[in-house]
């Protein structure tokens, strides 16, 4: 029997400019994540680590970004895979699970970091979520190759006063 695949997975190369090892601990650990990602974030690179994100720590439990989420592949410093759900505004797709594998490779600039995303269903909230995506997922490799070219990781301040705004804002009513 031969297994075809039907679905198209979001495939993205791009470049850093920072030895493997760099970039592979700014996708690692925590602190690395936490340098160009998100705000927040609590990794662990070993099978089963925790691989959460947190986007919007002033949003309740379970809506506050890659709530949840477990590494599931580890190979130093080669290959990162982990899972990843859709976000808040998504509640279908959010109940399920997609999968990101990360491949990083030396090359002359630096490394070549290649991210699949794929696990897509079809139906309902699944083709927003992946439209989501591809949208997003070229602003985190971008500010990923920011970081290394700035030197400076990111700065989460005005990224926190604008969510504290957002949250501290009135719920609006509908008009009637």
């Amino acid at each position: 029997m031969i297994a075809s695949a039907t679905e198209s997975p979001i495939e993205l190369s791009v470049t850093v400019k920072a030895p493997v090892a760099e970039v592979w601990k700014a996708w690692t650990t925590s602190e690395g994540i936490v340098s160009f990602f998100a705000p927040e974030a609590r990794v662990q690179a070993r099978p089963d680590g925790p691989f959460v994100i947190i986007m919007d720590p002033y949003a309740e439990p379970g809506l506050q970004g890659a709530d949840d989420m477990r590494v599931l592949a580890v190979e130093t410093e080669r290959l990162l895979s982990f899972t990843w759900n859709a976000p808040p505004s998504l509640p279908e797709a959010r109940q399920q699970r997609t999968v990101v594998v990360l491949r990083f490779a030396p090359d002359a600039e630096g490394t070549r970091l290649t991210l699949s995303h794929l696990g897509w269903g079809s139906g309902g909230e699944w083709p927003k979520a992946r439209a989501y995506f591809e949208r997003a997922w070229p602003n985190v490799l971008k500010q990923l190759q920011q970081r290394f070219e700035t030197g400076r990781p990111q700065d989460w301040t005005a990224w926190r006063e604008q969510l504290k705004l957002r949250h501290a804002a009135p719920a609006q009513s509908p008009k009637s």
